[in-house]
C-alpha cells in the first residue's frame, strides 16, 4: 500500500484469473475507507501495515464496483439498462452509507436521479463542495466488455467502448471525479478503447515493483503453511509439500525486470492444496482443481473474438472458430508441443486488432496461460507456466482433435493404465496414431514434428500417472518426450517411457527412413544412461520407443 501511494493516483493493473485480486481490492476498500477507521486495529493492527500505516488510511469515501455483477447477456438498449441499473444500485449504496456526511437531503435526491451517471455527477459536486476526497475501486473492469466482445462480437463492443458509447460515457465521468482510482481486471483491451475517454491511467502490470503483489512468493507459501502447523491445524512436512506444489501452481513472473526474482505462486490452487492438507490430512487426488481443470474459457473466449463474421443462423463451435484461425491455432499447438514461444509484449491494442498474432499471444499471457521465463532482445520468452496450465492446453487440444475424429477417451485411458502398470505400451500408440491418420482436417493442416508432438501429448495427458516432460535436457541432448512416473500420487506404477519420434517427409525413401531411424536408436541408448533419467526413472522399468512417421502414417513403432 504506501508504495502504491507514491505512484500517479490513477492506476491500472492486470492479472489472471484466480490470483486473488477482489481479495486485494477487499482489502484496500477496508484501509481507506472513513467509514472502517475504527475497526483499523481489529483488520491491521497484527500487520506490518497495523504498525506503519500510511498518511492516506482511512480518508475516503469509496465507491466500489464489481463490473462482473453487471448483467452483459443482453442486446442494445437492454445492456445498458442493465448497466445502468447495476451502477445505479451500487451508488445508491453509496448515498446511504455516506449520508450524514452530508446535507439532509443528499440521500434521497441521489436515489430519485434516474441516471448513473447524473448521480455521479451530482455526488461529484456536493463532494467537492464539502472537500471530501473520493477513491474509485473496480474489480472486473473489463468483465463487462470482453463478455460483450465474445457474446455479441466487435461491432457492439466498439459502440460502447468509442465516440459516445455509454460504458465510455461512465469512464469519461471518472476522469476528475476522484482524488484516486484503482482498477483491475484481466486484459489490456477494453482500456485500449477507453483511452481517448479516460487517458489517465498509469498501467502497473508489468512494473516490477509490484510483480509479487498478486499471488504469494514462496516464503510466504512457508510461512503460511507453518503459522497452520504451529496452530496443530496441518501435519506433515511442509517442505516436501512446497515441493509437490512448485510444479502444478509456482512460476509466474509478471516483469521482465524480475526474471531473476522468486517466482509466484497461483494463490486459489495454493489454498485448495491447504485445505487438503488441513481437512483430510494429504495432498489432493487431484493436484488441479476441477473447476480448472475444464476452464478453457480463456481460450474460448479468444476463438470468438471474430464472432460478427459469422453469419447469423451459422453458429460455428469455438473450436471451428479456432481451426479456421491457422495462425492462432498454429500458435496453441506450438506452445503445447514445445512449451515455450517468443512474444513482443503488447501493453494495449483495440480490441479490431485482437486477432493479430502478436496481440493475441499477448493475450495468452495476462489471461495467465503464459509466464515470462526469458528475453532475446527486445522479445520476451514465454512459457506454459505449470503443470496446471499445461493440463488446460492439452485439455483443450483434446476436444479440438475429438471434433474432427473423435477417439473413444475411456479405452484410451485403459490403455494408459495398461501402460503404466503392465508395460503394454503398443497399443496406445497405434490407436492415437491411426487417429491422427484419420483426422484429415487437423492432418493437413498440423503435419509436421512439432504439431505431431502436440497431438500426442494432449493425449498422453489424459491419465495422470506421468509428468509429460517434453524436451527434456540431459547430457547428451533433448530427448522428444519423457514419462515421468507420479510416484507421489501413484507409487505403484511399474513402468516409465523414454519416446524419441521422429517425422519424415511423405515423400521420404525407405534409406532415409532407415537412417534416421538408426540416428534414433543411438540418441534413446545415449539418454537412458543419463544420471537424471536414472534417478528419475528409479524403481520402474524403463522402456525406450522409437516412433517414426512418414507424413502422417506410422512406420515404426519399437522398443530399443
Amino acid at each position: 500500500l504506501p508504495l502504491i501511494e507514491k505512484m500517479p493516483s490513477y492506476l491500472f493493473l492486470i492479472r489472471p484469473r484466480r490470483f486473488g485480486k477482489s481479495v486485494f481490492l477487499s482489502m484496500m476498500r477496508t484501509y481507506y475507507d472513513i467509514l472502517r477507521q475504527d475497526d483499523f486495529d481489529a483488520y491491521f493492527g497484527d500487520l506490518w501495515i497495523g504498525t506503519h500505516p500510511t498518511g492516506e488510511r482511512n480518508k475516503y469515501q469509496v465507491l466500489y464496483f464489481d463490473f462482473s455483477k453487471a448483467g452483459c447477456s443482453m442486446p442494445g438498449a437492454d445492456l445498458m439498462t442493465s448497466f445502468n441499473d447495476y451502477c445505479g444500485l451500487i451508488i445508491n449504496q453509496f448515498a446511504h452509507v455516506y449520508a450524514t456526511y452530508y446535507d439532509a437531503d443528499f440521500k434521497e435526491t441521489v436515489e430519485h436521479i434516474e441516471s448513473a451517471k447524473s448521480k455521479l455527477a451530482y455526488i461529484e459536486v456536493k463532494a467537492k463542495e464539502k472537500g471530501y476526497p473520493l477513491y474509485l475501486i473496480i474489480d472486473e473492469y473489463d468483465n463487462f466488455t470482453n463478455v460483450i466482445l465474445s457474446e455479441h462480437g466487435q461491432r457492439m463492443f466498439h459502440d460502447l467502448t468509442h465516440a459516445s458509447g455509454f460504458y465510455r460515457e461512465y469512464f469519461k465521468q471518472f476522469k476528475g471525479m476522484f482524488d484516486r482510482i484503482f482498477m483491475m481486471g484481466v486484459s489490456p483491451v477494453t482500456l485500449d478503447g477507453l483511452s481517448s475517454g479516460y487517458n489517465i491511467d498509469w498501467n502497473i502490470s508489468v512494473d516490477e515493483i509490484f510483480n509479487a503483489m498478486m499471488g504469494f512468493e514462496e516464503a510466504e507459501v512457508r510461512e503460511m503453511f507453518r503459522y497452520y502447523q504451529q496452530n496443530d491445524m496441518l501435519k506433515g512436512d511442509v517442505e516436501a509439500m512446497i515441493t509437490e506444489m512448485k510444479p502444478w501452481y509456482d512460476n509466474y513472473c509478471f516483469a521482465r525486470m524480475s526474471l531473476n526474482d522468486d517466482r509466484v505462486f497461483n494463490c486459489d490452487m495454493t489454498l485448495y492444496y491447504l485445505n487438503y492438507q488441513v481437512q483430510r490430512g494429504s495432498s489432493p487426488e487431484e493436484m488441479v482443481d476441477k473447476n480448472i481443470r475444464t476452464d478453457y474459457s480463456k481460450l474460448k473466449m479468444l476463438a470468438r473474438i471474430d464472432r460478427d463474421s459469422v453469419q447469423e443462423g451459422d453458429r460455428m463451435s469455438t473450436i471451428e472458430k479456432i481451426a479456421a484461425e491457422g495462425d492462432r491455432m498454429s500458435t496453441i499447438e506450438k506452445i503445447a508441443a514445445e512449451g515455450d514461444i517468443f512474444v513482443d509484449l503488447h501493453t494495449s491494442f483495440p480490441a479490431e486488432r485482437i486477432t493479430d498474432i502478436d496481440n493475441f499471444r499477448s493475450l495468452l499471457y495476462y489471461y495467465g496461460l503464459l509466464t515470462m521465463c526469458g528475453t532475446r532482445g527486445d522479445l520476451i520468452k514465454m512459457s506454459i507456466p505449470n503443470n496446471c496450465v499445461r493440463e488446460q492446453y492439452f485439455g483443450f487440444l483434446r476436444d479440438y482433435y475429438q471434433k474432427y475424429s473423435s477417439i473413444d477417451l475411456h479405452y484410451l485411458n485403459v490403455m494408459l493404465t495398461d501402460m503404466a502398470y503392465d508395460g503394454r505400451w503398443k497399443p496406445f500408440f497405434e490407436s492415437v496414431a491411426q487417429a491422427y491418420r484419420e483426422n484429415s482436417a487437423v492432418r493437413d493442416a498440423m503435419e509436421g514434428e512439432r504439431n505431431l508432438q502436440g497431438f500426442l501429448k494432449a493425449y498422453l495427458a489424459l491419465a495422470s500417472y506421468y509428468l509429460v516432460e517434453p524436451e527434456l535436457e540431459m547430457n547428451y541432448g533433448y530427448c522428444d518426450f519423457f514419462l515421468l512416473p507420479d510416484k507421489k500420487r501413484y507409487p505403484d506404477v511399474k513402468h516409465s517411457y523414454i519416446l524419441e519420434l521422429k517425422y519424415a517427409t511423405r515423400t521420404a525413401t525407405d534409406a532415409e527412413l532407415e537412417v534416421q531411424a538408426l540416428e534414433g536408436r543411438k540418441q534413446l541408448l545415449r539418454y537412458s544412461e543419463d544420471k537424471i533419467v536414472r534417478c528419475l526413472s528409479e524403481g520402474t522399468t524403463l522402456h525406450r520407443l522409437l516412433l517414426q512417421f512418414r507424413g502422417w502414417d506410422l512406420v515404426r513403432c519399437e522398443e530399443v
